[in-house]
This record gives structure tokens, C-alpha cells and sequence, in this order.
């Protein structure tokens, strides 16, 4: 009975946690009323915003309640978990609701249309044309915040006394500074110094106000929702798509690295390895897009390769944006672009995707194992890799966590390629799809339509969270949850 009373307790203390979150939620899904201080002919549309705002901080509020005020709280092991998968969940469904009550989208579309925002997935079954400004700036909201994350957001706005394993749950890797509290602070004031210099920057090269806040959050987040059906394309301007590539860029940076860039240690931050393996991945594909797309796709050598730069760095860095239409590309290109998306962008950043650190490693671990066949065999050698905190060495624990991962990550493509091949599409529109939901990228053959059966959008929906929250957390949280069930029921007999 100890022990059951045990899990009951520490459940109060996670339900605590969720409530803090819970209310941050419902402040978040007030701000994109701001917009209407601008349009205010899209007032009407407020009560749909306030509802689920309401809501979420009234269920915050009481969940909140469960934590003991003035005592040190803890959380046992895995509870961290929990915590973050079921405040992703709430938050997911709460930002929905926006949606389902102005009768744009039904349950499973509006929800998947959140899930996208949330995760800065960016694949869509809204229509931009008809939309309401107030739901296309909600949408970019929800980027804005799923970027950075949630526990991110509550560490900067209150303290640091809610745990390292919070924080390192929801996919962040790296502390700026030893106070976690001001990392996150630092963090806020870096991604919302791009997303200004990015909305100044765009208005400056003729992008109008409204879409410039929605495109610079979109670019650095690495969500990629838009404004225009055409995306990036429809501006048909260089310095737009240019812009858009290093806000891109950026947003697929670990975010320790920027602060090695705006202290000018530029020399370090070049010296990070899964920062040069994106630049010599973009290095190889681009000419080789472009060299392939020439043969009677565009007209020119400088377009191809403009057109191939913006669509690679936009899948690889799982942005999602675009300037054309896949439709006519090769096989081999939309293969090429397929590998883009599985490998994804930087640790600890906005974007998805396996994550360049861990395919870089699994490289230069290949490399190793070579190297040591021409080598004495009692030798011994310290293999190491440089991230943004310095040299760190690596061993076989390493190894196994990221060869582990990339196995489930390819399992979990595959039985989403199988979903939408059953579902009949072809194998091609299959593989890509596929791997932009669970690479958090957001381009699309086609597949996703307000049309889409629901199974394939549900199938996408469960791709885009484990994409974003790294699958090792959803699986670890439902088997605590339910081991901590089960002593409950059997100790309860």
C-alpha cells in the first residue's frame, strides 16, 4: 500500500506540471486576437478563440491546484515523460478547437491541421484563399511556440525549478548557461531577434506586413505554413527566397551553436560536425539537383540551381516551404529529396527528421571502424566528435542509443509507407509523404487534401508527434503510465 500511495502522490505532482503548462496553452490561444486591432471586420471570430482559451486555463488552473505550494516537488523516474507527451496532447487539442467551432474543418482535419502547427510539421488541410487572417496568424502561433517548446516557454516566463529532465525530454539537448532558467531566456531572445530581423527584412524586399510575420515565423521555426497557396513561389523574388534559406538555415541550427555566432567564435561554430556534414550534404545535392533538373525542366543553369538550392535547404532542414511544383521532377530527384527529409536538421533545434548529428556519427563511426582495420590491433584511440560545447568523446553507449533510434525511425517510415500504399497511392507519393510527416517537414505530391481518407491523416498525425517529440519520450511515457496503472490495480486487490 506504500508503494501505490507513492505512485498516487507523484501522479499530483505530474498533474501540477500539466496544469502549469495547461494555462501558458491558454494564454498562447488568446494572442492571435491581437490581429484584430488590424482587422476588426474578423471580430466575430473571437469567441472561438476565447472558448478554448477559457477552457484550458479553468482545467489549468485545477490541475495546478495538485501542486503543493512551498514544498520542494520532484519527479520520479520517467515522470517527465508523462508529463510532456500529455501536455503536447492537450495542447494539440485545445488549439483545434478554433477550428472545429467555426465549422472550417471537422475533428480529424482541425486536429491534424494542430498537430501540424504544433510539431512545425506544415503540411495543411486548410484553404489559405478563404481562410480568415486570425486563423492563418493562430496557425503560425502554434509554430512559433512548437518550435522552441512548451516546457522551453514555461522555464523562460516563470523559473528553473521545475527539473533538467523536463527540459531535456522535450528534445532539447544543450544548456547555453549553467542556469537553465536564463538558457531558456537566451534561447526566447535569440529566436525572436530572427523572427523581427526576418519580418523587417521581408517587408523591406516588398513581402506585405501580415504575410512577412507569417513567413519569417514559418522559415525559422522550420514549420513552413504560408499564406499563399504557391508558398514562397508566389512572390517570384530572389532576396525573398534567399532570406527564407537563411532564416531556414538558422532555424536548423542547434541553438547552442548561435551563441558561438553572435559571440564571433566563428571558428567553433564551423567546427561543429553535424553543421559541417549539412553543409557538405547541400554542397553535393544542390549541383546535382541542378544538374539533373536542366534536362528539359527549366531553362537556365542559374535557375536550376536557385530552384534546386531553395527546395533542398527547404526539405533539409525540414522547413517545408517551396518555390515549384514536384509534379514534373524525376525519380531520382524525388528520391534524393525523400533522403533529405529522413536525415532532417540539427540537434536541439526547431527542425525533424533523424537529425543530422546521428547520421554524422554513424558516418564518421564507419570511418573509425575502417580506419582501425589498418591499425595495430592493442592501439588505443579516443574517437570524438566536436559539438557546440566542444570535443566530445564518443563510445559504444553512444553508438548503440543512435543506431537504436535510426531503426526504430526507418520501422515507424515504413509502416506509415505501407498505411498510405495500401490506401493506393503510389510508392513514389508513399515514401515522400511519409517521410515529410514523420520528418516534421510539411511538402507535400499531393497526398494531404481536405480530401485525404482519415486513416492516412490520422497515420500522419501519429508520424508528425513521434517526428517532433523523438519517439523514445511517447514510448517510454505510455509504458510508465500504464506499469504505474497496473501496481495501482494489482496492489489495490
Amino acid at each position: 500500500m506504500k508503494l501505490n500511495q507513492k505512485i498516487i502522490e507523484s501522479y499530483k505532482i505530474t498533474l501540477g506540471y500539466i496544469g502549469i503548462l495547461t494555462m501558458i496553452i491558454g494564454g498562447m490561444l488568446l494572442l492571435p486576437l491581437l490581429l484584430l486591432f488590424a482587422y476588426q471586420d474578423e471580430t466575430r471570430y473571437a469567441i472561438n478563440f476565447i472558448m478554448p482559451a477559457s477552457a484550458a486555463l479553468l482545467v489549468g488552473f485545477l490541475l495546478s491546484r495538485f501542486m503543493k505550494s512551498g514544498s520542494e516537488q520532484k519527479l520520479t523516474l520517467r515522470q517527465d515523460t508523462v508529463i510532456v507527451v500529455s501536455v503536447w496532447l492537450l495542447a494539440t487539442f485545445f488549439s483545434a478547437m478554433p477550428f472545429i467551432l467555426s465549422g472550417q474543418l471537422n475533428f480529424t482535419q482541425a486536429y491534424f491541421e494542430a498537430v501540424s502547427g504544433w510539431t512545425t510539421t506544415g503540411l495543411s488541410v486548410v484553404d489559405v484563399t478563404v481562410t480568415p487572417k486570425v486563423y492563418l496568424l493562430h496557425r503560425s502561433i502554434m509554430q512559433f511556440f512548437g518550435g522552441v517548446g512548451l516546457v522551453l516557454v514555461m522555464l523562460s516566463a516563470l523559473s528553473g525549478t521545475y527539473g533538467m529532465r523536463l527540459y531535456n525530454a522535450e528534445g532539447h539537448s544543450d544548456k547555453l548557461l549553467p542556469n537553465l532558467a536564463k538558457s531558456a531566456r537566451i534561447i526566447m531572445s535569440i529566436y525572436a531577434g530572427y523572427v523581427l530581423g526576418g519580418i523587417i527584412l521581408y517587408v523591406t524586399f516588398g513581402m506585405p506586413w501580415f504575410d512577412a510575420i507569417n513567413h519569417s515565423i514559418g522559415a525559422l521555426s522550420t514549420g513552413g505554413f504560408s499564406t499563399l497557396p504557391d508558398s514562397i513561389g508566389a512572390y517570384k523574388s530572389f532576396p525573398i527566397e534567399f532570406i527564407t534559406i537563411i532564416l531556414m538555415l538558422l532555424g536548423t541550427t542547434n541553438f547552442a551553436a548561435h551563441l558561438l555566432l553572435i559571440k564571433g567564435k566563428f571558428r567553433s561554430f564551423f567546427r561543429i560536425g553535424e553543421l559541417r556534414f549539412m553543409l557538405a550534404f547541400l554542397g553535393l545535392s544542390i549541383p546535382i539537383a541542378a544538374f539533373v533538373s536542366l534536362n528539359g525542366i527549366y531553362g537556365s543553369v542559374s535557375e536550376g540551381f536557385r530552384i534546386s538550392a531553395f527546395q533542398f535547404v527547404s526539405a533539409l532542414t525540414t522547413t517545408g516551404f517551396s518555390t515549384v511544383s514536384f509534379n514534373n521532377w524525376s525519380p531520382f530527384l524525388m528520391f534524393w529529396m525523400v533522403i533529405a527529409m529522413l536525415i532532417g536538421g540539427g540537434t536541439g533545434s526547431t527542425a525533424g527528421g533523424i537529425k543530422q548529428n546521428r547520421i554524422y556519427l554513424m558516418s564518421k563511426a564507419f570511418c573509425w571502424n575502417l580506419k582501425r582495420k589498418f591499425l595495430p590491433e592493442h592501439l588505443v584511440h579516443e574517437d570524438f566528435i566536436y559539438r557546440p560545447e566542444g570535443k566530445v568523446y564518443i563510445d559504444k553507449q553512444h553508438l548503440t542509443e543512435v543506431y537504436n533510434y535510426t531503426f526504430i525511425y526507418m520501422v515507424l517510415f515504413f509502416l506509415g509507407v505501407s498505411v498510405l500504399v495500401a490506401y493506393g497511392y503510389s510508392l513514389q507519393d508513399s515514401l515522400f509523404e511519409s517521410a515529410s510527416s514523420l520528418g516534421t517537414v510539411g511538402l507535400s505530391v499531393g497526398v494531404t487534401l481536405p480530401t485525404t481518407p482519415p486513416v492516412v491523416l490520422w497515420t500522419e498525425i501519429v508520424g508528425m508527434l513521434f517526428g517532433r517529440l523523438e519517439i523514445y519520450v511517447i514510448l517510454i511515457a505510455v509504458i510508465k503510465f500504464f506499469k504505474d496503472a497496473k501496481v495501482i490495480v494489482v496492489t489495490n486487490k
